[in-house]
């Protein structure tokens, strides 16, 4: 049996993430309530940043080093909605820098049920530090980077 791991996985600069439709995450006509999906690409941007190092003890210090009290933040967020999820159904959250500048990172996001597109997003993520906008820490920016090149080529 094959093992998933449980943040999901990088390749080729893309994040995946397999996500299951629970009951709980349904409307009562059993379908995914939208903001649910919010919830499965938070998870999926959550989970890119920690395999790329975001959650490591010795980068999260240089970064409070360079950056005191930084956060990751939702800037801006696109959508489009295009088919339902329904409950049981195993989803797929494909996350990928697509823009890396000095203080934010779009990502691209899809939710696929197999090769069905369900919803994408392009998700402004702005780093601050003490309330503000801050340019994003060298390490973490090299590693997005990186991600990016590999999705491109």
């Amino acid at each position: 049996m094959t093992s998933i791991p449980l943040d999901g996985e990088l390749r080729d600069g893309r994040h995946t993430l397999i996500v299951r439709v629970y009951y709980e995450d349904t409307d009562f006509t059993g379908i995914v309530y939208h903001a649910n999906y919010l919830r499965y690409m938070e998870r999926g941007r959550t989970n890119y940043l920690r395999l790329i190092g975001a959650d490591h003890r010795v980068l999260f210090e240089q970064t409070e080093q360079e950056a005191p009290g930084f956060a990751f933040v939702v800037r801006a967020m696109t959508l489009d909605f295009l088919k339902p999820a329904k409950m049981d159904d195993i989803l797929t959250v494909v996350s990928e820098p697509n823009e890396v500048k000095g203080a934010s990172v779009t990502i691209r996001q899809r939710v696929m049920r197999g090769d069905e597109l369900l919803v994408q997003a392009d998700v402004r993520v702005a780093f601050i530090s003490g309330g503000r906008a801050k340019p994003i820490p060298k390490p973490l920016r090299i590693a997005m980077k990186a991600d990016q090149d590999a999705a491109a080529g």
